[in-house]
């Protein structure tokens, strides 16, 4: 079992490269852009035909990891600690994901489905 100042330090880091990777997206989205551009440039955020692949499923695969190792932590405690992250996953997909599509379509109403 990794140490858990390792194990957190490598948390950190990894954390650090999607802040990194999220801003150079960021800086894309404030040159000039078209709607077309745009909603493909959405559509990698979150793939309608394979939610899990997109940014938003990995972070609710991510909050659900945590849902599972917050059961393992204290079974006993019924979910006290595991149905936030839950329900924070099934929000990001369901929410996010949703109104993000939504706008997708809005802005290149002929794009893939």
């Amino acid at each position: 079992m990794p140490a858990p100042r390792a194990r957190i330090d490598r948390v950190r880091a990894s954390a650090g490269i999607i802040q990194l990777a999220l801003q150079q997206i960021e800086d894309e989205l404030r040159g000039e852009i078209d709607a077309r551009e745009l909603a493909e440039i959405l559509r990698e955020l979150h793939h309608e035909d394979h939610r899990q692949d997109g940014v938003f499923g990995s972070l609710a695969q991510l909050l659900t990891a945590a849902a599972r190792a917050a059961g393992r932590i204290e079974p006993d405690r019924d979910g006290e600690m595991s149905c936030p992250l839950h329900e924070a996953a099934a929000l990001i997909t369901d929410n996010a994901g949703l109104q993000t599509y939504y706008a997708t379509r809005a802005l290149d109403p002929q794009g893939d489905s």
